[in-house]
């Protein structure tokens, strides 16, 4: 089945360098662009792609905004784009709904590959850009008050979610805790379910903000 993308992004250079590298992929149309987050709002609600690369910093409204309004109205999954000195407001992203996020600088076959996870419903957060990320993004956050939802995790399900908040992949956590990658993949299944949350990265963003994970 053909992913049909929408690209947000001011830059109208790095709209056509995206749509050249989507466009020779035999599984990808880019069925529309964006100058700004409010045309990309408007563009989903008319052309209901699959995934949105969204940047951060446009104009009328950003990437954030854009982000939230899509995740809360919407089927499209956003992946959003940013510089690897990374804006203060990829954390907001993250948090207002996106499935993961890609570096501008990326190469080709990781911008292929990270729309393809995201379109199967899955979060593309790369492990060790993820540690660098919510390393730097969340240092100025306020410590946060425990959420009364971690009560509803086991304490496999607590002490998987941590690992994977620090930015390891199933396989690593499976080999660090003793666990077959099937039966991680079921836990984190599980903590998705009981946290009602959406994926992976979502998951990422809930541990540091209920202060599972230490700043």
């Amino acid at each position: 089945m053909t992913i049909r993308v929408v690209i947000a992004d001011d830059q109208s250079l790095v709209r056509t360098g995206l749509r050249m590298i989507l466009d020779n992929a035999d599984d990808i149309d880019v069925v529309g662009e964006a100058g700004d987050g409010a045309e990309a709002v408007a563009l989903v609600a008319d052309l209901d792609p699959d995934v949105v690369l969204m940047d951060i910093r446009m104009p009328e409204m950003d990437g954030v905004e854009a982000t939230a309004a899509i995740a809360a109205a919407h089927r499209a999954r956003v992946l959003v784009l940013t510089t690897f000195d990374l804006d203060e407001y990829v954390y907001a992203a993250l948090q207002a709904g996106a499935s993961g996020f890609l570096l501008k600088d990326a190469l080709a076959p990781d911008l292929l590959s990270g729309v393809r996870v995201v379109a199967s419903g899955e979060a593309t957060l790369a492990p060790t850009v993820t540690r660098r990320l919510l390393d730097r993004v969340v240092t100025g956050l306020p410590a946060a008050p425990p959420d009364d939802r971690l009560a509803l995790l086991t304490g496999r399900e607590n002490e998987v979610l941590q690992q994977l908040a620090r930015g390891l992949s199933n396989a690593e956590i499976a080999e660090l805790l003793f666990l077959s990658p099937g039966t991680v993949k079921t836990h984190v299944g599980r903590i998705l379910t009981k946290l009602g949350l959406r994926d992976r990265v979502q998951a990422v963003v809930f541990a540091y903000e209920s202060g599972l994970i230490s700043r």
